[in-house]
């Protein structure tokens, strides 16, 4: 039998289902959505017998409005099942976009939006239900190449800066103490000051700790170290033979000597003892090598995935109606237009 259900947060189910998935990473589990403090994050559910499928989004309301809207996570979402994408029955998909649908309908939501996993390719479910947009690439370094091949994939600057670092005798270690998790947070709060970042990627103390002790999937958090000193420091975290570098930060100490570079190939040889598959680095701002932050990851391999978003207007008129009153242009791909403004 059909169902379709929707899951709250608080919901222990919500773990359940997404510990059997075929196919999942810690941004789809219940403790990272937990982090969400203004919002509603559900898990949209379809089973049938044994068979589900799952669509975790975060619904807002429209300020000033009686409307809502959908949107995912920081980071790459997108749908679980049990199942491989390509091995779903199409009657199942079709009830689970359905009653998605409908729900949308009858709780005045405008619009939903999903960020895709470049590494787990789901762009075909959403078949003639929204639309999927390519948006860039990312960079991955492939661990199931051995060891000495990644090294030798690794830009020939790249080589160099980390020989040099550790000839300087710079250390990376895991952070487990409160004090170095504390000093790292400075840090980051630091960081976000420095490059004048936007309130949703200011995340406060609370929001640390809380990751850091996050039960549905592992993390760590690494720490360069140059005579004693603190300098830099990255999350890493642990999920589906994934690691994902998550959330990074720096000090102007030794900031020419890019010592996150050391951080990285710290975190690939931890990835590789524990026999992962990939270390993904994410992307940049542009998805090509004119873009500091891409060229930066990309010393470290050629692997590449793809950075997908899903989106859906589910009611045109009211769409319309709320950019008219946004008095937004079509001059951005930002989406939903409505909720772009200028800085």
């Amino acid at each position: 039998m059909y169902s379709f259900t929707i899951i709250d947060v608080k919901d222990p189910q919500w773990a359940d289902i997404v510990c059997r998935s075929y196919d999942y990473d810690f941004y789809h589990t219940q403790s990272y959505h937990l982090l969400e403090k203004d919002d509603k994050p559900v898990l949209f559910l379809s089973k049938f017998n044994d068979d589900f499928i799952g669509l975790p989004l975060i619904i807002r309301k429209i300020p000033n409005t009686h409307l809502y809207d959908c949107t995912s996570v920081y980071g790459y979402c997108g749908p679980i099942s049990n199942l491989n994408f390509e091995k779903i029955s199409q009657e199942l998909i079709v009830y689970f976009k359905e009653n998605l649908y409908k729900y949308f309908k009858d709780n005045n939501i405008i619009t939903a939006f999903s960020r895709l996993h470049p590494l787990i390719n789901v762009s075909s479910f959403f078949d003639n239900f929204g639309t999927v947009k390519d948006i860039n690439k990312t960079i991955a370094i492939d661990l199931r190449i051995p060891m000495e091949q990644q090294r030798k994939l690794f830009r020939k600057s790249t080589k160099s800066k980390l020989n040099q670092l550790r000839k300087k005798e710079f250390e990376v270690f895991e952070a487990i103490e409160k004090k170095d998790i504390d000093l790292y947070v400075e840090m980051y709060h630091s960081t976000m000051e420095s490059v004048n970042a936007t309130e949703k990627y200011y995340f406060d103390a609370d929001y640390f700790y809380k990751f850091l002790d996050s039960r549905c999937f592992q993390k760590k958090l690494l720490l360069a170290k140059k005579d004693s000193k603190i300098i830099a420091g990255a999350i890493f975290t642990i999920t589906n033979k994934v690691m994902q570098y998550h959330i990074s930060a720096s000090t102007k100490l030794y900031l020419k000597d890019t010592p996150m570079k050391l951080i990285l190939d710290e975190a690939r040889l931890i990835a590789n003892e524990l026999k992962l598959d990939f270390l993904h680095l994410g992307g940049g701002f542009g998805g090509n090598d004119d873009d500091s932050l891409f060229f930066f990851k990309s010393g470290f391999s050629d692997y590449r995935g793809l950075y997908q978003t899903w989106q859906m207007i589910v009611d045109d008129e009211k769409y319309n109606e709320l950019v008219k009153n946004n008095k937004s242009k079509n001059e951005t791909s930002f989406f939903p237009l409505y909720r772009y403004y200028k800085i």
